[in-house]
């Protein structure tokens, strides 16, 4: 049985499967009501930009361990750049996309996945960054660490997601504590990747145009590029 974060039709049964699809839609629903109050001029492009890089890397593996491999699920990036409403939606049309057009992921598993990736992801990688807006205030190494760790958590609790819905309706072969150990496990490797993907690039964005993250509206000015520079880059 092949385990991963983007779930194949069959893991779980159909019962379980129809009731995280009414999950992920009535979050989704949430998402794109609240997305409203954060779109504007900026946020908009932003938001298109963030899903085709999400889309993008996604795409692309990178090894955790002889055998296995895993990609960026984006959740704490987009959460940080455009909020988690806007960032919800995001993912889940990733997801969509990807499920649809590509095969990755089963279209009877798109809710499960919705549910861990776009919704569990997003949102638990905001509340980690939120908690740490502090630090991510103090400069761009700040936010650099902001990022990472917020990736590393949302990874790894995503990751419970897909545990949760094995242990409701999962199909015989694994017992639950393999499930567990399994996916906690290589999420945890996983983790650490997802964390540097995303605090490079976060931390490209901020050396250049501060003002399009999220997480950092509202704190006071110099902004981060220019508090870089007085820390000793180059002007």
């Amino acid at each position: 049985m092949y385990l991963a974060m983007h779930m194949s039709d069959g893991l779980v049964n159909a019962p379980t499967s129809a009731a995280f699809a009414v999950v992920a839609a009535l979050g989704l629903a949430v998402c794109v009501a609240k997305a409203r109050a954060d779109l504007d001029s900026r946020t908009a492009p932003m938001a298109g930009l963030v899903a085709a890089f999400v889309f993008a890397v996604q795409m692309l593996n990178f090894p955790i361990l002889p055998g296995a491999s895993g990609h960026l699920l984006g959740g704490a990036l987009v959460a940080i750049l455009v909020g988690p409403w806007v960032g919800s939606i995001c993912i889940a049309l990733v997801l969509v996309v990807q499920s649809l057009l590509f095969a990755d992921g089963g279209i009877t598993a798109l809710g499960m996945n919705i549910t861990n990736m776009a919704l569990i992801g997003v949102f638990v990688g905001y509340g980690v960054a939120r908690a740490l807006r502090g630090l991510a205030a103090r400069g761009r190494g700040g936010l650099i660490a902001t990022a990472f760790l917020a990736a590393f958590i949302n990874t790894v609790v995503a990751s419970l997601g897909f545990v949760l819905e094995y242990a409701v309706g999962g199909s015989p072969g694994l017992s639950l504590g393999t499930v567990f150990a399994l996916m906690v496990g290589l999420h945890a490797l996983i983790g650490i990747g997802e964390g540097v993907i995303t605090a490079l690039t976060v931390g490209s964005v901020a050396a250049t145009r501060p003002d399009l993250i999220h997480l950092l509206r509202g704190l006071p000015k110099p902004e981060l590029a220019l508090r870089h520079r007085a820390e000793g880059s180059p002007a």
